[in-house]
């Protein structure tokens, strides 16, 4: 495709590679519409990418070796019982992922959109409206706009598939992941409980603690990124059943109080501190949503990352579906003769990878936090063969990008 007047919803992570595919794909122009006016490189949350997949993203332009990044090799697992301070170890997976800032991260992919690109903050939009040969996006303060092609990069509450499909509304999926975030300097002793290239993980009945290295804000130092996933009592847990009434990041007292208590009742001493040694400010609440959207192409509106299907981060895969995605979408957009036949021909390559990821992500949710084995019970056998019958290898990390 040459030419066209492309907009882009939402300027974060997929924002950014949606950008980049539009203007990669000779796009006469280019809009990112980003609705928060604050630094977004200041989320200093962790992520994590495949190896493997973060080579696919390298050859594709989209990430490189330069941005700040921690190579994990293994991923331990343990339970609260036993006299060290980490809990008793009941198992090792080999973890062949390197970790990011998300900050970071996304600072490398807005450098990354050229500067003809239009990245405009604190634009807000209201509706986009669906034409024969384009599309109307609205704004908040009531202008219009035309496009040829509107991508829809807006996450989980996303403005462009209520256009495209009203009825995909994100669905609770009955847990919440507590995050939080902490300067390694600031870790307990002894050092040998939580190694440097390790994802600790401790196991207790109904969820688990997921701690890892990622670089420090800015490339700078090391933070030690943490989630703990379990079930809220459902009067807090009420809340999160219709998504576009949520702000998913408010910590309410109620939903502290759960947390202490779980904190207390099932870590073991190490990390008990190192939740107790985090700031309140640098904690959060983020609940689990399950959706994928009929299609990720409808006339000239398209849908990337979490806007065209929302996977629970179990699966260790949600920055890597938003890049491969804006990929594949280049892809399309480059080969394609007409923006029909290109827009069909990306929607009909991820719909599935979405349905599968998503899929992945309600059995690994079902398995580590609503249905939990008798973590005690297991030895490093017991563990190889629960991981194989629940998952195998395959979509853990990411789906192979298609070339």
């Amino acid at each position: 495709m040459v030419g066209g007047r492309v907009a882009v919803v939402g300027g974060s992570i997929g924002g950014c590679a949606g950008a980049v595919a539009a203007a990669r794909s000779d796009a006469d122009e280019v809009v990112v519409f980003e609705r928060t006016t604050g630094r977004l490189q200041d989320r200093g949350v962790g992520l994590a990418l495949q190896n493997d997949r973060y080579v696919e993203l390298e050859a594709a332009g989209y990430l490189d070796a330069d941005i700040p990044w921690i190579q994990l090799t293994r991923r331990s697992w343990a339970v609260r019982e036993g006299s060290s301070p980490g809990g008793r170890e009941i198992g090792v997976q080999m973890l062949p992922f390197r970790s990011y800032n998300w900050g970071s991260l996304w600072e490398e992919l807005r450098r990354r959109v050229p500067e003809r690109v239009d990245y405009r903050t604190g634009a807000r939009v209201a509706e986009v409206k669906q034409e024969a040969d384009g599309a109307v996006v609205r704004m908040a303060d009531g202008t219009e706009e035309r496009f040829d092609l509107v991508i829809g990069a807006d996450g989980y509450r996303s403005v462009v598939r209520a256009a495209m499909y009203p009825q995909a509304i994100a669905e609770y999926g009955g847990f919440v992941a507590w995050r939080g975030t902490l300067p390694a300097e600031r870790l307990p002793g002894p050092s040998e409980v939580f190694r440097e290239q390790d994802a600790a993980t401790v196991g207790f009945r109904g969820g688990h603690m997921l701690t890892y290295r990622i670089p420090g804000p800015g490339g700078v130092g090391t933070t030690v990124n943490w989630v703990f996933y379990a079930t809220p009592p459902d009067t807090a847990g009420a809340r999160f059943a219709d998504p576009r009434t949520v702000q998913p990041q408010a910590m309410a007292d109620d939903l502290r109080s759960c947390h202490q208590e779980l904190v207390a009742d099932h870590l073991p001493p190490f990390w008990q501190e190192v939740v107790h040694r985090t700031r309140p400010q640098d904690i959060f609440v983020q609940p689990m949503y399950d959706m994928v959207a009929p299609g990720y192409a409808l006339g000239r509106l398209v849908l990337l990352g979490d806007a065209a299907a929302i996977a629970r981060p179990n699966t260790g895969s949600g920055a890597i579906k938003a890049l491969q995605d804006a990929a594949a979408l280049e892809n399309a957009l480059r080969a394609g003769d007409t923006w029909t036949s290109a827009l069909e021909t990306y929607g009909a390559e991820r719909v599935s990878v979405g349905q599968a990821t998503v899929d992945l992500g309600r059995r690994l949710g079902r398995a580590q936090v609503t249905h939990t084995p008798d973590w005690a019970t297991m030895d490093q056998q017991a563990l190889e063969q629960w991981w194989a019958e629940l998952a195998g290898v395959k979509g853990f990390g990411g789906y192979e990008l298609r070339r």
